[in-house]
């Protein structure tokens, strides 16, 4: 376990400040009534993403498609529809347009968005490499987009929609069959094989995962300028989630697993609490660490592969150990730390008491 010293009050940290995404803004996407999908309102929104559906099958992201669009965005869009180089399953892209229509459909039986959706389906499937990893951007792929990608649970994301949709879940009964259910497990299996070749060893031993990995070596790959090669916190423990929720476990599952809960364990952060001052958008507006025993663990979004030390990293991209030496965009802008692994606790054990009995 990891303790930072008081010496270090504001220093070492940034706290868990997600950005507001374009799915957060709008309670609509988030919707799950099926009175609000029986809606003129709900039809409005589904007939707009299905004009911001490319042809590739996906959606590009950051994008308000609730919003009444005038008809010169529209003819603006539509003429786009071609593109190839913006969808993607990053922030939530593609996987959130695809379960509002499902849950569209399921109200209406509009066969538009039944049809809008299974050629979703085809563009995840398209997308997965021969090896089960997913980048986050094809068919057309820039600089990093190509790296097998967790970052923001992108690749988790797909996975759990094409398993979702294969066993006729909540939204998604009968929008799928015996063939198209068969190709999902396929890519789904070979999905899991991924996540465990990409899993980190440090002398001999399992650890966690990377945001991004080599789609050739399977080695931590660098993204953005401050997204360096590193044991990333965050997204593992979307992964450890995801492989708890498999069925049957094997031997070689199970030990992912143990190997990183054990890890979060070693790397976690006692003692002090995230306190966020001023107005966000505004001068004044900072994030400190205050001491505080009775505060929950923490992880570092990020820890180096040398030392599995908690860094922070500006746009320049050199890791510093302390959060002053960043500048404050970046300093305020990013999730540094988190404490999304603490979840897993009371899952794990739960997990490890099912396989007992098993």
């Amino acid at each position: 376990m990891i303790y930072l010293k008081s010496t270090l009050l504001s220093l070492l940290f940034v706290g868990m400040i997600p950005s507001i995404s374009w799915a957060q803004k709008n309670k609509e996407y988030r919707e799950t009534s099926p009175e609000f999908f029986a809606t003129a309102e709900a039809r409005r929104i589904g007939d707009q993403m299905l004009i911001w559906q490319r042809n590739t099958g996906g959606w590009p992201k950051n994008v308000d498609m609730c919003s009444p669009m005038s008809e010169a965005q529209q003819k603006k869009v539509l003429a786009d529809k071609d593109l190839t180089y913006d969808s993607t399953t990053d922030n939530g892209a593609t996987t959130t347009q695809m379960t509002f229509l499902a849950r569209l459909w399921q109200q209406t039986k509009d066969e538009r968005y039944r049809q809008a959706f299974a050629r979703g389906v085809e563009y995840l499937l398209s997308g997965q490499y021969e090896n089960g990893g997913w980048p986050q951007f094809w068919p057309t792929m820039r600089s990093y987009q190509v790296h097998i990608t967790f970052n923001d649970d992108a690749m988790v994301n797909t996975m759990k929609l094409l398993r979702n949709i294969a066993e006729g879940q909540e939204p998604y009964q009968n929008l799928s069959d015996t063939a198209l259910n068969t190709r999902i497990m396929k890519a789904y299996a070979k999905g899991v094989e991924c996540i465990l070749n990409t899993q980190m060893v440090i002398n001999d031993t399992l650890t966690v995962w990377c945001q991004q990995h080599d789609r050739n070596t399977y080695a931590p790959a660098k993204a953005r300028a401050y997204e360096l090669p590193s044991y990333c916190s965050q997204e593992s423990a979307a992964i450890v989630e995801l492989l708890m929720s498999l069925p049957h476990p094997d031997a070689r599952i199970i030990r992912a697993v143990d190997a990183a809960m054990a890890w979060f364990e070693k790397s976690k952060i006692t003692g002090y609490r995230l306190e966020r001052v001023g107005t966000r958008g505004q001068a004044d507006f900072d994030t400190r660490l205050v001491a505080d025993s009775t505060a929950g663990p923490l992880w570092a979004r990020y820890y180096d592969l040398e030392h599995c030390q908690p860094y922070v990293c500006d746009r320049d991209g050199v890791p510093r150990k302390h959060l002053w030496e960043i500048g404050p965009e970046r300093r305020n802008g990013y999730s540094w730390y988190n404490n999304r692994p603490e979840k897993l606790y009371k899952k794990y054990a739960k997990w490890k008491k099912k396989l007992q009995k098993q």
